[in-house]
């Protein structure tokens, strides 16, 4: 049976919103998720948090109560409590009527079968967590096997990351990697390595592309080191025909994306 939680000062309601800080979620190796939606995708892809919130004005939902038995079931907590606690939880004044606490689920390059998905992204020291989320949305509508970050990106189990993902975290295979190892592994088999670029005369419409197409991504301000442009297979500029000088970089991989898309069918 679901608990019932009103006090703020609560151990377990302390612990979920601790969560929020990189320290504690790194620590506890455990992360936030918020909103019905997102947890219900959660669930049908077989992940169910630990812990699970849920305003006592919610509990007849159909979808809230199938997650409270299947948390339950599993061997998690299901807690009603309050809107208030639940906006304490999340950080907003309007907030969803659930939040989740789920394990964190790292992957790695072994993991990773590239032979199932014709596209897969790369994104390089990608810092905003809006743009990171955006990315994951991108891999889910265009069908990528999977996100692979490499060196230090943004934290993707973040708050902020989860949210603007709106459930693709859940959907999108993510790993984390340095750039040796993902170049190495990349070599083993095929692949080609497509970067986005300024430094190129080849327009992005024009080039082709063999499949699987990783497409690479650089940093927000700086691009990508030379090296790593050096090591692409092929780099590809989109034209800028205003006084922009660049796009947004989770823009610019869903324009890109989407050409891949077009011309693998």
């Amino acid at each position: 049976m679901p608990r019932e939680i009103t006090a703020f000062s609560n151990p377990l309601v302390k612990y979920a919103r601790e969560l929020r800080d990189k320290r504690h979620r790194r620590g506890a190796r455990q992360f936030m998720a918020e909103g019905l939606r997102i947890l219900t995708e959660a669930r049908e892809t077989g992940r169910l948090p630990r812990i699970l919130f849920y305003a006592a004005g919610n509990a007849d939902h159909p979808l809230v109560h199938a997650l409270s038995i299947d948390v339950e079931m599993a061997g998690g907590e299901s807690i009603q409590t309050t809107p208030d606690i639940l906006s304490k939880l999340s950080g907003k004044d309007n907030p969803q009527a659930v939040v989740g606490v789920f394990d964190e689920f790292d992957r790695t390059l072994a993991d990773l079968d590239r032979t199932t998905a014709k596209i897969w992204l790369v994104a390089e020291r990608l810092r905003d967590p809006g743009n990171l989320g955006t990315i994951l949305r991108t891999a889910d509508a265009v069908g990528a096997g999977g996100l692979i970050l490499i060196g230090e990106c943004v934290d993707p189990f973040s708050v902020e990351a989860v949210r603007a993902s709106m459930g693709a975290l859940f959907t999108i295979p993510v790993v984390r990697s340095e750039w040796a190892p993902f170049l190495g592994w990349l070599r083993e088999g095929p692949g080609q390595l497509v970067g986005l670029s300024l430094d190129t005369e080849h327009d992005y419409r024009a080039a082709r592309y063999a499949t699987p197409t990783f497409l690479l991504t650089g940093n927000e301000a700086q691009g990508m080191p030379a090296d790593y442009a050096a090591a692409c297979d092929l780099l590809v500029k989109i034209p800028m025909l205003g006084k922009a000088d660049s796009l947004n970089a989770a823009v610019a991989t869903a324009v890109m994306a989407y050409e891949v898309l077009a011309q693998h069918g």
